[in-house]
């Protein structure tokens, strides 16, 4: 029962460190990741990482219906800058981790695990996977612009090496 106990200790840590693809095989991923009630960026305002240099909570008072997903805002005002143009606030690869997407396959992005580069928003599952992302993150970069869109369907990865 001892041994048992202790070999299992690992896989628990092993769920929190590496993102579990998004999707079933044979199926599409939608554009934007979303969370329950189809938020997109769980619910944070995309508009605050570039304004405020931070993340922030939207608001229900201030939202917007886009690719399918329910995009909150802090203020009017940063809804009607994002409105004015998405592109310039949504994060890459639909939200999704970057450092998942570089690897070939999906799994959500968390808004506190960010980077602005090159005026792109990115978001990582988690620390360690934003870790890995930014060990290279130039090539990363390159390697999820390669594996996007087409990862949305191809989402059957390994679950990427995260240790």
């Amino acid at each position: 029962m001892r041994f048992v106990a202790l070999r299992s200790i690992p896989l628990a840590l092993l769920a929190t460190i590496v993102p579990p693809p998004v999707a079933a095989a044979g199926t599409s991923a939608p554009e934007i990741s979303v969370e329950a009630g189809h938020l997109a960026a769980r619910g944070y305002d995309v508009t605050a990482y570039f304004l405020r240099a931070m993340p922030v909570r939207g608001s229900k008072a201030h939202k917007l219906e886009y690719k399918g997903a329910t995009w909150l805002f802090a203020s009017a005002e940063a809804l009607a800058k994002f409105r004015a143009d998405p592109a310039a606030f949504e994060p890459q690869f639909g939200g999704y981790c970057a450092w998942a997407v570089s690897q070939g396959y999906i799994a959500p992005g968390d808004p506190e695990q960010w980077k602005i580069v090159d005026g792109k928003l990115f978001l990582n599952f988690n620390a360690r996977a934003k870790e890995l992302w930014e060990a290279n993150q130039a090539d990363a970069i390159m390697r999820g612009h390669a594996n996007w869109p087409a990862v949305l369907t191809d989402n059957q990865g390994s679950g990427g090496d995260m240790n």
